[in-house]
């Protein structure tokens, strides 16, 4: 049973004129097109195709607002790495990330979703980058964990807490075993709870 029995799709924005009205709420989710995002927002919420998973990397190309309770919202923000779009297109992604993070007020954290085996790259560095700017709490999910074996996935987690210190905490993560959800879904109602 799902913790969000009620939740469901908004809208999605394509400018920040678009976005939902700024009040209540509400918890990012950013990562690289191929890091498994979709999938981990299902795991979390409990509910299968909540956001879409393709087979095709890069589908979010949109700021995507769901409603999880009354005035809780969780956004899903455009990943890029793998998306094979234009440079305009890319550049227009930046700058409407750079704009959602400076301009809402409702925003509790950030859950950043990344790859194990691929560790942080520049995306996941601009998305820390924001979130510190506008001094938003980061939880990182270091996703497919199982992909490697238990020794290699804690060591691939000391290697990015390491690189963070401060910045975020960390955690395992998988999609496919449940590893880890328990811990996110814990971190995602602390960020929405945040003052």
């Amino acid at each position: 049973m799902s913790q969000y029995p009620s939740a469901k799709f908004i809208t999605s924005a394509n400018a920040a004129s678009q976005f939902v009205a700024d009040d209540g709420r509400e918890v990012a989710v950013a990562g690289r097109s191929n890091a498994g995002k979709s999938s981990a927002i299902n795991v979390i919420v409990n509910r299968r195709q909540f956001a879409r998973t393709s087979k095709t990397p890069g589908r979010t190309q949109l700021v995507n607002f769901f409603a999880l309770r009354e005035a809780q919202r969780l956004v899903d923000l455009p990943g890029y790495g793998y998306a094979k779009v234009t440079d305009s297109i890319r550049r227009h992604w930046g700058e409407l990330l750079q704009e959602y993070f400076e301009s809402r007020q409702s925003l509790g954290g950030l859950l950043l979703v990344v790859d194990i085996r691929r560790q942080l790259k520049e995306f996941d560095r601009q998305m820390l980058e924001f979130s510190t700017a506008v001094k938003i709490p980061t939880h990182v999910l270091l996703t497919k964990s199982d992909k490697l074996k238990r020794g290699k996935a804690a060591t691939a987690k000391l290697q990015v807490q390491k690189e963070l210190s401060e910045t975020a905490t960390v955690q395992l993560f998988s999609a496919l075993n449940k590893t880890g959800c328990d811990e996110a879904r814990e971190k995602l109602e602390t960020f929405l709870q945040r003052k």
